[in-house]
């Protein structure tokens, strides 16, 4: 199997604007302040909008998009046609790995941020109660999430590379070898029915 430039364009693309969303996500996250209701009996937390969690599932759902793109072209390592042993499938097996752990960090940082950031802390007690707090986003997490994000494009992209060219390489070379094999076990073969049959004519 050979490098596909589209299915490459895919999944760097998708990363790519899931990385942007994912740090658009953490620049926008909800922020709160405590404020009295109109007669002064209670207090509760108004927020900001709500930006993060749209931008956050959505790089959420493009992320889980391109590694179900490339396991599927790649057949998930497993479930395709054998590998070359060696360097190269060690290579392959190191970078799937890589990319299935950064995939799944990423998308537990994404959707963990979104449904904290969408959770909105109501009615807290009575007014001027000392130390109340609004439930908000810690920063960071989705900051975290566009890190692995950049890992899993690393890893997706080395793996789909490294995949295909042990792929490739070692489908060639059995090929070649097999076709190398057969045409000279047939000129062998032709060349021994000949001297049987010019042996017989004598």
């Amino acid at each position: 199997m050979a490098v596909s430039v589209p299915i490459l364009a895919i999944v760097v693309s998708l990363h790519l604007i899931a990385f942007v969303l994912a740090v658009g996500a953490e620049r926008r996250r909800s922020l709160a302040k405590v404020v009295p209701d109109e007669y002064d009996e209670y207090t509760f937390c108004v927020y900001d909008s709500d930006a993060s969690t749209v931008y956050g599932l959505a790089a959420f759902g493009l992320l889980l998009l391109s590694q179900t793109v490339l396991n599927g072209v790649t057949r998930c390592l497993c479930f395709g046609r054998g590998l070359i042993t060696g360097k190269t499938t060690t290579w392959a097996v190191f970078f799937f790995i890589v990319s299935w752990i950064s995939f799944l960090g990423a998308e537990a940082c994404l959707l963990a941020g979104s449904a904290k950031n969408a959770y909105h802390t109501k009615y807290r007690g009575a007014f001027r109660i000392d130390h109340v707090s609004c439930s908000t986003l810690r920063k960071g997490v989705f900051a975290a999430g566009a890190a692995l994000t950049l890992l899993s494009l690393l890893g997706s992209v080395l793996y789909y590379w490294i995949h295909s060219k042990a792929d490739t390489g070692g489908w060639k070379k059995y090929q070649n070898e097999g076709l190398g094999m057969t045409s000279s076990d047939y000129g062998q073969h032709q060349s021994h029915q000949q001297q049987a049959n010019e042996f017989q004519k004598v």
